[in-house]
């Protein structure tokens, strides 16, 4: 009886101890510290940048998108393609594109150089950002274990997302702008190293050629995609060509795509995920809680800057207690999720936000820090709840040798959720904003429409006019602009609550059922099945050691994918209570010579990657 293994390499031995896997977790997260700070590091650093190489308004537009743009359009790309040829591999070339693009990008002297640099830093983030996710679902098959290490992934990238504009802040003040690119190299230079020592390299599954058209047509679809959305959100009417046709463009190759790979023997992306109510609710609750962290966030900025009057390095200080309560989340986000499972734990995080939301609405024209504090702890512990929980969920419905492909699904739906954000959260707070600038007494109609754009410039217009009509203008765009806030945030509030009752699709409690793929690659042998201790009693009945994976499921692991038939048992019914496993139902039969049995604890089939037999 043989065995076909669906992932040849096995991890390195980085990843045998209990202690080396968090080793291996430090450095993953610094990696996605580093992609996570360089997509709002820049922002704080416009007005310098803007200064020193005077680019033209559509060349600066693309030196802030070319990053997230080219970024989310290759995730699905280098996530199916590190599943082929090895994770670790793709990792390290991405930590060395990056660090080189850094240093183009910090010693620019034209905006296309900038603009390049930020392309290669896209590509770069692509490579990087599924691999951490990819890796990280076999450095640890435990789901328990696992769900510790997405809670400090998540906030991680919590941390690096709040914090980019407070470093960005200080670096701009106290060096030039290009020192917000500098700080890449010294981290890429150390992580390089260390990722090629200690990471350990994994693969999917390898069967059949890569689809590289489909990769392409993945790849140009979400592009285009996100460019409408982005186009949507900078103000540009919906139907206009340059919104509508990448939109359509986009649209339609993520049909054909999908349709390419329900008819290939060997897709690239199982669309088998996306029949499991679990994977796709997941998928869906990390749009919506993107969508309203990324618009909230903007909108706050310009509230503490513009309307109260707050410096970038104030500005990301005040945003810190959003930082903190999303670490904590993420830290105590696995004994939660044990505890209520993933349904009450993405629910009562969608209304915890929503109830954040709702708080912020008595954010007035003057500075209430009390409330601010309060709403952003609030906000920063429901998102990161949220996302925590949906990402674990997603990542454990995907078989193992389809985790490069899982991670770069959640990462794009990441990306495609910030940027719908912004257009939509943006058209709301344009549409409530600028009807309040339509007639104020004493400015010319021009010079109101002018002003309708956004805050900042009605603040220009208002100091070109001057005088009674200059500050009449002044004030009725700072009443304008809070009016349209408390609309935007009530519209963000019902898109959350709308979350919270997606979240009543995903299974009530967490469920640790064995991977097959894992048991597979645990080196348990071919020949004699795994020595085991009890026969086949009910969840209730089994021992649960202090700090081990749930009690196994009576339901065996299945064959791989390709592998070959082997003579089976069918598998009496499982008694009441019995955890339900969450693997395919098309291939459950126990592959054992006499009577069906199940491990009564976990140490009766080692992790994968531990290259120790059964015992």
């Amino acid at each position: 009886m043989s065995r076909t293994n669906t992932a040849p390499a096995r991890p390195r031995a980085a990843a045998d101890g209990g202690t080396n896997r968090w080793v291996v977790l430090v450095v993953l997260c610094v990696s996605l510290l580093v992609v996570a700070l360089d997509a709002t590091i820049l922002h704080v650093a416009i007005p310098s940048l803007t200064e020193d190489l005077r680019p033209s308004s559509t060349s600066l537009l693309w030196i802030v998108d070319a990053y997230p743009l080219i970024c989310a359009s290759l995730l699905i790309l280098f996530g199916t393609l590190g599943d082929r040829v090895g994770r670790r591999r793709i990792l390290l070339l991405g930590y060395a594109l990056f660090g080189i693009a850094s240093a183009v990008a910090a010693l620019a002297t034209e905006p296309s150089v900038l603009i390049g640099a930020r392309v290669l830093l896209g590509v770069g983030g692509a490579m990087i950002m599924p691999a951490t996710l990819s890796i990280l679902r076999a450095v640890f098959p435990d789901r328990r274990e696992r769900a510790t290490a997405i809670g400090i992934w998540t906030a991680v990238a919590a941390i690096g997302a709040a914090t980019g504009p407070v470093l960005g802040g200080f670096l701009v003040e106290n060096y030039w702008w290009g020192s917000v690119f500098l700080i890449n190299i010294p981290l890429m230079a150390l992580i390089l190293p260390l990722g090629r020592r200690l990471l350990p390299e994994s693969r999917g599954a390898a069967d059949g050629p890569w689809d590289v058209l489909g990769a392409l047509m993945a790849a140009a679809g979400v592009l285009g995609c996100v460019l409408g959305v982005k186009r949507a959100g900078a103000g540009e009417p919906l139907l206009a060509l340059p919104t509508a046709g990448p939109l359509l463009l986009g649209a339609t190759l993520l049909v054909l795509f999908v349709r390419r790979q329900r008819r290939r023997p060997h897709p690239l992306i199982d669309m088998r995920l996306f029949s499991r109510a679990a994977f796709t609710t997941s998928v869906g609750c990390i749009v919506l809680a993107m969508l309203a962290l990324v618009g909230l966030q903007l909108i706050a900025v310009q509230y503490l800057q513009l309307v109260l009057g707050l410096s970038p390095l104030e500005t990301g200080l005040r945003l810190l207690p959003l930082t903190f309560a999303a670490m904590a989340a993420g830290a105590t986000g696995s004994y939660t999720l044990r505890r209520i499972g993933p349904r009450r734990m993405v629910g009562w995080g969608f209304v915890l936000t929503a109830a954040a939301v709702l708080l912020l609405t008595f954010m007035g024209q003057h500075d209430r820090p009390l409330l601010l504090t309060v709403g952003f702890v609030l906000l920063g512990f429901g998102l990161q709840t949220t996302l925590f929980s949906a990402y674990e969920s997603m990542l454990s419905e995907a078989p193992q040798r389809s985790a490069g492909a899982a991670a770069s699904i959640g990462e794009t739906s990441y990306q495609l959720g910030a940027g719908m954000g912004t257009a939509l959260l943006g058209s709301v707070m344009n549409a409530a904003y600028a009807p309040g600038l339509a007639a104020v007494p004493g400015v010319p109609a021009e010079a109101s429409r002018a002003a309708a754009n956004s805050l900042g410039e009605a603040y220009q217009v208002a100091g070109q006019l001057g005088g009674a009509a200059g500050g009449a203008l002044h004030q009725a765009a700072r009443h304008a602009f809070v009016n349209g806030l408390h609309i935007t945030l009530f519209v963000s509030a019902g898109l959350l609550l709308l979350g919270a009752a997606m979240a009543r699709r995903l299974p009530r409690v967490m469920e640790c059922p064995v991977d097959p793929e894992e048991t597979v690659s645990a080196g348990v042998p071919e020949a004699e099945p795994p020595v085991l201790s009890k026969p086949a009693l009910s969840e209730a009945a089994l021992p649960k050691p202090a700090g081990s994976g749930a009690a196994l499921s009576g339901a065996s692991p299945s064959e791989a994918a390709g592998s070959e038939p082997v003579r089976s048992v069918p598998v009496p019914s499982r008694p009441t209570g019995a955890v339900r496993s969450s693997e395919p139902s098309e291939a459950r039969e126990l592959a054992v010579p006499s009577e069906p049995r199940v491990p009564a604890t976990r140490e009766a089939i080692e992790p994968a990657g531990s290259g120790r037999p059964a015992h």
